[in-house]
């Protein structure tokens, strides 16, 4: 069930869907090599990993949603191995559903995305306008990215382009919204002070 805070602005029910603490894991399809130098070989081969990821949509009572993002490889037992991605933005949707982010991620990339939200149901298409990059950034000229809320769950899938490589695949996620025990004390009355009482 999606909640809409009563301080929500008007403005960003059409994105109440997104708000909350989100995590999960997902697939990643990442350019060689790993460290990001600029050895003429970027984006000419790219290894698939598993990553876990932490992604928190809040908002302030402004006409925008907060946005970030927290990534990281996952080794075969589902360990932290090393952080891959951070991004941080603001989302706004207009009264025709028309949805306009802006991100930065940690790699040195700003972007501007534009997109929609599908018509009667919880789903976002977005596509990079612009894009601009430090030096230190890898090569990147634009992207692509679904959204959806599935059965309680944030998905989402990414697609990215360099000058060399057209659009293709590179993250996908399935996230599952993470419960603040706050939130589940509201809704508890009468327990017993004897836990095992609880079971008789």
């Amino acid at each position: 069930m999606i909640e809409i805070p009563s301080d929500l602005h008007p403005d960003l029910v059409p994105l109440a869907f997104l708000l909350g603490n989100w995590t999960g894991a997902g697939v990643a399809a990442l350019d060689a090599p790993q460290d990001g130098q600029q050895d003429g070989r970027q984006g000419e081969e790219e290894r698939k990993c598993n990553f876990g990821q932490e992604v928190t949509f809040t908002h302030d009572g402004r006409d925008f949603l907060e946005y970030v993002s927290h990534s990281w490889e996952l080794d075969s037992e589902g360990r932290k191995v090393r952080p891959l991605e951070t991004e941080t933005g603001y989302w706004r949707v207009d009264k025709d559903r028309k949805v306009e982010v802006v991100m930065i991620r940690d790699q040195g990339i700003a972007e501007v995305w534009y997109g929609e939200l599908a018509e009667k149901k919880p789903q976002i298409d977005l596509a990079t306008d612009a894009v601009a990059r430090t030096a230190v950034a890898g090569e990147y000229s634009g992207g692509k990215r679904l959204y959806g809320y599935v059965n309680g769950d944030l998905m989402w899938v990414g697609e990215k382009a360099t000058p060399q490589v057209p659009l293709r695949p590179y993250m996908s996620a399935h996230l599952k919204k993470v419960v603040d025990p706050k939130e589940w004390a509201k809704d508890v009355v009468d327990l017993p002070d004897d836990g095992i009482a609880f079971f008789r």
